[in-house]
């Protein structure tokens, strides 16, 4: 399937909602106005709460050999239960500290200090309950050049109930004229949160609104930070250059970039390469004041191939290479340091 979004068998509904358009899947609630955080999780079925069990198997035989319809008691082990369903959405250990779906949502209005800055568009949760996800816009932009280049700001989290993945929140702007994902963080600024279920997980969530509330701070640094690549100059030959070392699968074709060798270039890698290279001087919005030959026009054409030319199996393939750390976003990162490298020394490194 391509999709794998919760189907509520008593509703009929899917366990999801957008706000004014259908998201790629076609499923869920459409809603026309920003919901608050109390009917965002109503409107993604994420009403519901989930709560450890404990284990047990059945013996068997007894220990004289007989049979024996018994319970044994299976030891420091646990199933997450869905109360609403009474699904068992997973096997955890006695450690493992359960995330409530409303303290996703508290953690959200937390980092705007209150349930009016935070605008929810999406919420859903998948397969039975056991993962859940939001994204959600925050109040205020990023703005490049004469205000025209715009910059929204989203804070994506996603956790499970299953024991299969860690809680996950990620700052991400998105450029608004093109809908490319920028990956961009500051220098020694971390714009991912990871927080193990343990025993102190809604304690360190409870914390971590501060950290991407910083982490929304640092916008106001980007910003001049985008703005000072809008003004700085950079040649076709050098856009070419950005491109291949951001592209560049690994050690080995850098080396081979550094020696100057493109015939020793994989077909695949030139061809690459080559369509990025052509969405940056051809796209429409590489051709704005702030993008066209600028070194901001080169990052962006980097996370634009990737958003908007790159091929993906699946959409769910494309989300995941873009937002939660896969090629995409390393690369949009490696994009983001060859830029800062450039606008500073003139020279495009790594180091």
């Amino acid at each position: 399937m391509a999709h794998n979004i919760h189907l509520d068998s008593q509703t009929n509904q899917h366990a999801f909602f957008s706000v004014k358009e259908k998201a790629w899947h076609g499923l869920g609630q459409i809603v026309t106005d920003y919901p608050t955080s109390k009917e965002a999780i109503t409107f993604a079925g994420l009403d519901y709460r989930v709560e450890k069990r404990p284990l047990s198997t059945i013996a068997i035989t007894s220990s004289d050999g007989e049979p024996s319809n018994s319970s044994i008691c299976v030891p420091d082990y646990f199933a997450t239960v869905r109360k609403d369903t009474q699904t068992v959405l997973g096997v955890v250990g006695k450690d493992y500290q359960i995330i409530q779906n409303q303290d996703a949502f508290s953690f959200f209005d937390s980092i705007v200090g209150g349930t009016d800055g935070i605008l929810y568009e999406t919420a859903g949760a998948l397969g039975k309950g056991e993962r859940i996800f939001i994204t959600a816009k925050m109040p205020d932009y990023i703005r490049v050049g004469n205000g025209e280049d715009i910059t929204e700001k989203y804070l994506f989290f996603t956790t499970s109930h299953d024991g299969s993945g860690s809680i996950t929140a990620a700052f991400t702007p998105v450029r608004v004229c093109c809908q490319n994902t920028l990956n961009a963080a500051l220098k020694n600024c971390s714009n991912i949160i990871r927080i193990r279920h343990t025993a102190s997980a809604k304690h360190r969530l409870d914390n971590a609104h501060r950290v991407m509330g910083i982490s929304n701070q640092f916008s106001q640094q980007l910003e001049a930070v985008f703005n000072q690549w809008a003004k700085t100059r950079i040649t076709d030959p050098q856009l070419k250059l950005l491109i291949q070392m951001a592209l560049a699968p690994n050690r080995e074709m850098l080396e081979k970039l550094d020696r100057g060798v493109e015939d020793e270039f994989s077909t695949r890698f030139r061809n690459q390469c080559d369509q990025a290279f052509d969405y940056a001087l051809s796209a429409e919005t590489q051709n704005m004041p702030t993008t066209g030959g600028t070194v901001f026009g080169g990052y962006n054409a980097i996370t634009g191939y990737f958003q908007n030319v790159q091929g993906y199996k699946t959409q769910e393939d494309k989300v995941k290479s873009i937002l939660y750390g896969g090629t995409a976003q390393l690369k949009g990162q490696r994009a983001f340091n060859l830029c800062h490298s450039f606008v500073k020394s003139g020279q495009f490194s790594l180091n």
